[in-house]
C-alpha cells in the first residue's frame, strides 16, 4: 500500500514565516496603528486593569502599543517566527505565545479581545471560523468585548486591483488578485537574488455582513456596533473601507 500523502500546508502557516512577507508589507505604519488604537480604546473605554488579547498578533505591532498604554496584554499568533520577533518586546505585562485560534485558548480570561487588520477568514472550511470565534468567546470575561476588524468585502471586490508591481530592496514583487469561488486571492510572485523563483498565495474568504452575523450568533457573540473605518464612523456598505464589529459576550 502506498504511503498516505501528508496534506499540503495551509498558506498562512508558511507565508507568514517568510522574511519576504515582512519585506512586502514593511510599509505598515506604527503611527497609523497607534492612532487607530487610541480612537478604539477611547470608544471601548476599558478599565485601567483590563486584560487584553491581541488575537493573530503578528510581530506584535498592536500588542506593544497596547502595553505602552498601560494594559496587561497577551498576544497569540500561529507563526513561530512572528512570535519570536514579538518576544523581543515582552515583559511582565506583555507576553506572546504561538497559538492556533482554532484551538481552545489556555490563557485568560480577557476583558477585551482584538482581532485586527483582516486577521480572520483564512481557513478553508467555514466551520473553522465559527470554532475560532467560539474559542474566543469562551476566553472572554462575562460582559467582555471582542473587536473584529475586516475589509468591507463588497467594496473590495468592486474596486479590486487585479495587478500591482512593487520593488523593495531590489526584489520585484508581482501581485495578481482575483476571485476564486468564495475567496479573494492574491498571487505573489518574485525572484530572489539567488535566482530562486517564489510563488505564494493569500486567500481570504469574501465574507459578507450576513455571514458574519451568522458566525457571531453561532459563537454566542452579540453585535453591539458595526463601524466602517479607523475613525469609527458608522458602517456604510457601499462606501466604507472596513467592517469593524464591536461584539459582546
Amino acid at each position: 500500500m502506498p504511503p498516505i500523502a501528508s496534506p499540503a500546508p495551509e498558506w498562512f502557516s508558511t507565508w507568514f514565516d517568510s522574511p519576504y512577507y515582512h519585506l512586502l508589507y514593511s510599509s505598515r505604519s506604527y503611527t497609523e496603528a497607534g492612532t487607530f488604537l487610541d480612537v478604539l480604546l477611547a470608544h471601548l473605554h476599558p478599565k485601567a486593569d483590563a486584560r487584553l488579547l491581541d488575537l493573530a498578533c503578528g510581530r506584535g505591532r498592536h500588542a506593544v502599543q497596547l502595553s505602552a498604554r498601560g494594559y496587561d496584554v497577551t498576544g497569540v499568533d500561529l507563526s513561530p517566527e512572528n512570535i519570536a520577533a514579538a518576544r523581543q518586546h515582552a515583559h511582565a505585562g506583555l507576553r506572546f505565545y504561538v497559538h492556533d485560534m482554532r484551538d481552545p485558548l489556555p490563557y485568560g480570561p480577557f476583558d477585551i479581545v482584538l482581532n485586527l487588520f483582516t486577521s480572520f477568514g483564512y481557513f478553508q472550511e467555514e466551520s473553522e471560523n465559527v470554532v475560532a470565534l467560539r474559542n474566543t468567546m469562551t476566553a472572554l470575561q462575562p460582559g467582555g468585548k471582542m473587536v473584529v476588524d475586516f475589509l468591507n468585502t463588497e467594496r473590495t471586490i468592486r474596486e479590486l486591483v487585479t495587478y500591482e508591481h512593487k520593488q523593495l530592496e531590489g526584489i520585484d514583487f508581482h501581485l495578481h488578485r482575483h476571485l476564486d469561488r468564495d475567496f479573494i486571492v492574491k498571487e505573489i510572485k518574485f525572484q530572489t537574488p539567488d535566482g530562486k523563483h517564489h510563488h505564494h498565495q493569500e486567500r481570504v474568504r469574501a465574507l459578507t455582513l450576513e455571514q458574519f452575523e451568522d458566525y457571531f450568533y453561532l459563537a454566542g457573540l452579540r453585535i453591539a456596533e458595526v463601524l466602517g473605518d479607523y475613525h469609527l464612523h458608522p458602517f456604510e456598505q457601499e462606501t466604507s473601507p472596513r467592517m469593524i464589529f464591536i461584539l459582546k459576550k
